[in-house]
């Protein structure tokens, strides 16, 4: 069977803007991936008449399936219909059924259906309607000169209901795929991207299927891998033993699947530990608390935090003596150590976690925008502190120390 691959183009200049995300290329790249369709491109074109032309006239020479989102309302700059008529010269006609579609949606909702509403229900003459069960205009799937043209609008439930109910069926038939994609993320934390790469190259070097692709994220990274099989049994076979290859290499480092994060990890860490843990937080102005409490379950490991930006706080609030903001500053080892220990002692908690350092632009007390410390305090284990130096702008700083005290948490023992 021919290799089917895809490219998906959004239609929207607020998606060009910064406005929204494109979230429908996305979920419409794996879904293709689990029907066994590559996508190869996406682009993104705002709502000008000319460049969307150039983007259809690019896609139809270079995949067979060409998805567009957006477009298809009843305003003047929505002109995907426009576009692909002037490249294909096919004519449009009102779909019936959609127009009553559309109408009854104004009748349920008493509204005045304005006259320009009619557009949503023009479709390609000679496409198959893809029907909008939750909005208005309906999708269309067409196909010109060997390619399968579908479009759908780009709101994303309206979408997603069109591309679950139609297209994909509609794909699978006609291109009778016999095979699908799945795909894996693993995630490391504590070694980096150019360290993990060294570890697997002798499997990356040979990889056929499974394939291999080191991923890097801010303080941590991954490794996808994507395997293509007849059923989704035999693709998560060849997955498991590529995984198996790579836990072998670098499994000190793993902490999670997919969608996984590290701090839902530290939260099901402590909680099978029966621990709870308590942060007194200065540059990092809350962030590590807020990043606990977004997992669920986190009301069962966290006892509170502080955040203590001043030194008159530090010593009010975390009891961190004068005496060691005078002589070593608030910036150092020994205020980190203190705001750990006086943290878990003051809520009760088994670990008490502290976060001092510069976030920047400027530095302080001498020392440059980057430096932090981290103190760690435990329940008949003393307290220890680790120091580093993160580069980057303000908020990468603080985002840093935050995955780096997350990280500190995961790997306790």
């Amino acid at each position: 069977m021919k290799q089917v691959n895809a490219e998906i183009v959004a239609v929207g200049t607020e998606l060009l803007l910064g406005q929204i995300s494109n979230t429908n290329g996305q979920w419409l790249s794996k879904r293709l991936a689990d029907h066994g369709i590559h996508v190869y491109h996406h682009s993104v074109v705002g709502d000008n008449l000319n460049r969307v032309k150039q983007v259809f006239a690019i896609a139809g020479k270079r995949s067979d399936i060409v998805i567009v989102t957006g477009g298809l309302g009843p305003t003047e700059d929505d002109m995907t219909r426009d576009a692909f008529q002037e490249i294909y010269g096919v004519d449009v006609k009102i779909d019936e059924a959609s127009l009553q579609n559309i109408t009854s949606y104004f009748e349920r909702n008493n509204r005045e259906m304005t006259p320009n509403n009619r557009k949503q229900a023009l479709v390609f003459s000679g496409s198959r309607v893809l029907p909008n069960r939750v909005g208005m205009a309906p999708g269309m799937a067409i196909e010109m000169d060997g390619v399968t043209w579908i479009f759908m609008p780009g709101v994303p439930r309206e979408m997603k209901q069109i591309a679950e109910e139609h297209v994909f069926p509609y794909i699978k038939d006609k291109y009778e795929l016999e095979t699908v994609i799945q795909s894996r993320m693993l995630r490391f934390i504590g070694i980096g991207e150019s360290q993990l790469e060294h570890q697997l190259q002798p499997l990356i070097s040979v990889q056929t299927n499974p394939t291999i692709a080191p991923l890097a994220s801010e303080g941590e990274v991954a490794v996808r891998l994507t395997a293509n099989a007849p059923t989704v049994q035999d693709a998560e076979q060849l997955i498991d033993k590529t995984e198996k290859d790579i836990l072998e290499r670098v499994g000190e480092f793993f902490y999670g699947y997919d969608e996984e994060t590290l701090e839902s990890k530290v939260v099901e860490k402590l909680t099978d530990g029966k621990l709870t843990v308590a942060a007194a937080e200065s540059l990092t102005g809350g962030m590590f608390t807020s990043r606990l409490v977004s997992v669920p379950g986190a009301s069962h490991v966290i006892t509170g935090s502080v955040v203590c930006y001043s030194a008159a706080v530090k010593q009010s609030a975390v009891r961190v003596s004068a005496e060691t903001i005078n002589k070593f500053g608030t910036v150092s080892r020994q205020c980190a150590e203190e705001m750990a220990a006086h943290i878990a002692s003051e809520f009760h908690a088994d670990v008490g976690i502290s976060f001092t350092g510069v976030a920047g632009p400027d530095e302080s007390e001498g020392n440059p925008p980057g430096t932090v410390f981290i103190g760690i305090s435990q329940k008949q284990k003393g307290t220890f502190v680790c120091q580093y130096q993160f580069q980057g702008d303000r908020e990468a700083i603080r985002a840093r120390t935050v995955k780096k005290g997350l990280e500190l948490l995961y790997q306790l023992k």
